[in-house]
Formats: structure tokens, C-alpha cells, sequence
């Protein structure tokens, strides 16, 4: 079996090469790894399956849970309200039980607004989240980038589908988080 990988970081200026350093890059297939079912699979820098998401059930289910790649749920993301009152509940998954973390709503421009449990001020937000087009970006309150989300291109120029991705997280962001929002964005915009 072939193993996906992502592209290695273009050479950069010396100027930015302290920004690029300690940046983890992700390679997200919109599909899942079992058949008939709706889901995504994400994949480290050496190809192999770092994180998984399955929904058994219908496209855009109430409720997915993210794996690692023995099957172990870390977080669960619930749908709840309808309509213009929708949210997105995630939970963090330890020792059989589920800790509420975050909370994803739709805000103005087309974007998502992030609120940690116990919080009441947005502390991230995804950019370009309810448009169709797959180029994403999540950032903190600052408006700095903790993650950018793209088409990927292979080394010789191809633009794979709309359903192959490169996430590139930020080393000071929390990865799983980030993987989070992922997912919810994938299920505010129906493609999982």
C-alpha cells in the first residue's frame, strides 16, 4: 500500500525560517478508511494514519468521534440546536468518560467562532468556514495563524481534489485541537 506524504517545506528566507520551525504538517483525506462509511483520515509527515474519524451513520451525523490510529476516541463532537442556532459541542474523551472543551457556533463573515468550555470570550476563529472552497485558515484572538489549511499539490505542480488536504499547525498550538476544528469545519460544510 502506497503511503501519502507530505511536500517538504520550499527553502524560505532565513527571516522565516524561525517562524517555520517546529510547524507540524498534516496530510487530511476527506474519506474514510472504511467502506460505506463518512469520515476523513489524517496522516504524518512519514505517511502513516496519525488520527482517524468514522461516522457509521449518514453524512454529517449528530455525532463523530476523532481516534488515534488504534481505534481509542479522544473527542467527540455532538451537533446541537438547528438552523442559524447550531453548534458543535466537543468533548475530550479520558477513562470512558467525556470532559466538555470547546464549543464551535457560525459568526459573521462567513467564519466560526471557537469558545473554551468555561470561557465566555472567543478564543479562535476559522476563517472562510462556510465557504466551499477548501482553503481555510484558524486563528487565535491575536488574529495569528495556529493552523493553515489547503489543497495539496504534489512536487511536480498537481493540485490533487478537493478532498486531499495539507493542514500545517503551528508548534505552540495544541495539534488535537486543531484536528478538532478540522473536523467540526468538515461537518459545518457537510463533506464529512
Amino acid at each position: 500500500m502506497a503511503k501519502i506524504q507530505p511536500l517538504p517545506a520550499p527553502p524560505s528566507p532565513s527571516s522565516s525560517d524561525d517562524h517555520r520551525q517546529g510547524q507540524q504538517a498534516y496530510t487530511v483525506w476527506m474519506k474514510s478508511l472504511v467502506f460505506n462509511g463518512n469520515g476523513c483520515a489524517v496522516y504524518d509527515s512519514d505517511g502513516a494514519v496519525t488520527f482517524r474519524v468514522d461516522n457509521y451513520g449518514c453524512r454529517g451525523g449528530r455525532e463523530v468521534l476523532l481516534m488515534d490510529r488504534a481505534g481509542n476516541a479522544l473527542i467527540r463532537i455532538r451537533r446541537k440546536g438547528f438552523g442559524m442556532f447550531r453548534r458543535w459541542d466537543v468533548c475530550r474523551c479520558e477513562d470512558e468518560e467525556a470532559t466538555p472543551w470547546f464549543t464551535v457556533r457560525r459568526a459573521e463573515k462567513g467564519g466560526a467562532a471557537v469558545v473554551m468550555h468555561g470561557g465566555a470570550a472567543t478564543c479562535y476563529r476559522i476563517d472562510r468556514c462556510c465557504a466551499r472552497k477548501p482553503d481555510y485558515k484558524v486563528s487565535g484572538v491575536d488574529g495569528a495563524a495556529v493552523a493553515d489549511v489547503a489543497r495539496k499539490q504534489t512536487a511536480a505542480g498537481v493540485v490533487l481534489g478537493e478532498d486531499v488536504l495539507t493542514l500545517t499547525v503551528a508548534a505552540e498550538a495544541d495539534h488535537l485541537l486543531v484536528l478538532g476544528l478540522v473536523v467540526v469545519r468538515g461537518l459545518i460544510n457537510r463533506s464529512l
